[in-house]
């Protein structure tokens, strides 16, 4: 079998970085990538609502663990051989600006997520990529003197970057082997909620709750949006990959707790109240209200509490303040089903990370197959990080690629320099 043939398969963001990188660092390789869509890139040509949020900064979460709720250990080796700071320098070497945004989130600064499609489509053709589109592939194999055969081609190192899986079947072209697989569910979603005066307030934005589910650990931080079927806004996206497996468990059947004053105590928000008491006594309550709320949502609010909104706040008891501080700390929503974020859609499960060697991202079992992105059971919250991940595991599959024999050498992706 010729030697330094390598397939790739799946032409997203994770299998283009991967293929550019291989070219980079081993220009004779013959690379080929099968995707089975028309086009390349089709996912990061939507992600970031058409502008491409390739990463984030991570000044805004606490941990690695935070931002991936699943493949934290991966991750957090991984993004120290290839971090986000090391995409944002790779992209502004090929000419892409970028821009930071407050919340961390990184854009190219032309907010075109085609400059980063075009980049990468650019850089494979310029390198000899065969990209082979429409190529849905059926099944790979082993080889007995090493290596793999592809429907009927063969090639010395294959990496697989398909993406998540909305089912396991689709995983099916990998059934010659042995693998351990994680069931593929829903992460990054919105939560239906059968409340048409909450309907009502379509639009609306808090800048800053807490969200978490009843009889869990689990919460998230940060704005919530209001839809004309539920909750959405980054808190409810986080919220649902964090409890992307529980609430498939319950079949989207659970109760959603909202803090509208986000990280705030019940006795703090009723200390808020009694200063408001104080200084508005004679005021109606809907004509006076904290700064984070719109006043159709706290009339709204006032009204889930049992309060009329043209009490004056010099009428309200001890037991009617205490009852409202409850409910703006705890306000609880059943859930009804999940809502799709389209230009986010991403699943959890897919190959398990028992499989794989984090330093390498070659299968254990099976030299010279490697796995990178959404194909692997790691998965992130929004704002970049799943992109991040794609292009952290890309760049190390393609490091790992192309040091010939890595194992006996004792060398590792994760011991070279970026």
């Amino acid at each position: 079998m010729r030697k330094r043939r390598i397939a790739i398969i799946g032409a997203g963001a994770a299998g283009c970085f991967c293929a550019v990188n291989i070219k980079k660092r081993m220009p004779e390789a013959e690379v080929t990538v099968y995707e089975s869509g028309r086009k390349p890139l089709t996912k990061v040509a939507i992600t970031g609502g058409g502008r491409c949020n390739l990463t984030n900064s991570f000044e805004h979460v606490r941990s690695v663990k935070e931002a991936y709720p699943r493949g934290e250990k991966l991750m957090k080796r991984a993004l120290k051989v290839f971090s986000n700071n090391d995409v944002m320098e790779w992209f502004e070497r090929e000419g892409v600006a970028l821009t930071v945004q407050a919340d961390g989130c990184v854009f190219p600064l032309s907010q075109d997520a085609m400059e980063i499609v075009c980049t990468l489509t650019r850089l494979m053709n310029s390198y000899g990529v065969r990209l082979l589109c429409d190529r849905r592939i059926s099944q790979i194999t082993p080889l007995s003197d090493g290596g793999y055969d592809i429907d009927g081609a063969q090639y010395e190192k294959v990496v697989v970057t398909t993406g998540g899986a909305p089912t396991l079947s689709r995983l099916s072209f990998l059934d010659a082997f042995q693998l351990e697989k994680m069931e593929s569910v829903p992460s990054l979603f919105t939560f239906n909620i059968d409340n048409k005066a909450l309907h009502s307030l379509m639009g609306t934005v808090v800048e800053n709750v807490t969200a978490r589910l009843t009889g869990t650990k689990l919460s998230a931080s940060g704005p919530l949006l209001i839809t004309h079927w539920g909750l959405s806004g980054p808190a409810i996206l986080k919220l649902s990959s964090y409890g992307a497996r529980v609430l498939k468990e319950r079949e989207y059947r659970m109760e959603v707790a909202i803090n509208w004053f986000g990280k705030e105590r019940e006795t703090e928000v009723a200390e808020r109240l009694h200063i408001l008491v104080s200084e508005n006594s004679k005021k109606q309550l809907s004509s006076v209200y904290p700064e984070e709320l719109v006043q159709r949502l706290w009339i709204f609010l006032l009204e889930r509490a049992g309060l009329s909104p043209q009490k004056r706040w010099q009428e309200l008891g001890a037991k009617q303040l205490n009852r409202l501080a409850a409910l703006l700390t705890n306000d609880t929503y059943a859930i009804s089903g999940k809502g799709a974020y389209k230009e986010e859609f991403v699943t959890c499960g897919g190959i398990a990370l028992s499989n794989i060697n984090p330093s390498t991202m070659e299968c254990k079992a099976y030299p010279g197959l490697f796995f990178a992105g959404e194909v692997l059971d790691v998965d992130a919250i929004t704002g970049g990080y799943n992109l991040q991940a794609a292009w952290t595991m890309g760049y190390i599959s393609a490091c790992s690629v192309t040091i010939a024999d890595a194992t006996e050498e004792g060398t590792t992706a994760a011991e070279e320099e970026p």
